[in-house]
């Protein structure tokens, strides 16, 4: 019997399927993955996140394999050749936002040891079940601080999407196979 998944999950698609079950909603601390969903969240506002992660791989690939410290250098030139890129989301400011954000990932990184440190300690390290919500307190609270620091295109919907694809919220829907009951959000 095949296993009952989030109504969002598109079960047609392979690569949609594997993301639900072995990434979305599991604890992250691998400043690696942190930083990609970090600059992917951002493209997907008025997209799908299945857009986006259909084309992970392309963007990894434009992006310098998602390197905080290649991106935050980026020049015009760098901006010109993702703007034609047609293999990922071409959309200037989003671009303009990732170069920005990549910068303040590295300082957050410099003051706090960690982005992991810096992201975590907004819930003292535990994880907030919640479902059915866009936005919250603790997604107000990180998006305010990272505009404050300088971030770009990070509202709070958006930061809670990386919220739960880094396993700081835990949404997966009653009735999935992950769904699990645990501490309820603030």
């Amino acid at each position: 019997m095949e296993n009952v998944r989030c109504a969002w999950c598109n079960l047609n698609n392979p690569l949609y399927v594997r993301y639900h079950d072995e990434e979305w909603g599991m604890p992250c601390h691998e400043e690696a993955k942190l930083f990609e969903l970090l600059l992917l969240e951002p493209f997907q506002a008025g997209l799908s996140w299945e857009t986006i992660l259909n084309k992970r791989e392309n963007f990894r690939i434009a992006f310098d394999g998602f390197d905080p410290e290649r991106i935050q250098n980026y020049d015009e030139a760098q901006i010109q050749a993702l703007l034609q890129n047609p293999s990922i989301i071409r959309n200037r400011r989003k671009i303009e936002a990732a170069i920005v954000n990549a910068r303040i990932f590295r300082a957050i990184q410099a003051e706090w040891g960690s982005f992991d440190r810096y992201i975590w300690h907004f819930t003292d390290g535990e994880i907030v079940y919640e479902t059915d919500q866009t936005h919250s307190a603790l997604s107000d609270e990180i998006s305010a601080d990272l505009k404050k620091r300088g971030m770009k295109f990070i509202g709070t919907t958006v930061i809670y999407a990386y919220l739960q694809a880094i396993g700081v919220i835990y949404a997966h829907e009653k009735g999935c196979f992950l769904y699990t009951e645990g501490k309820k959000g603030r």
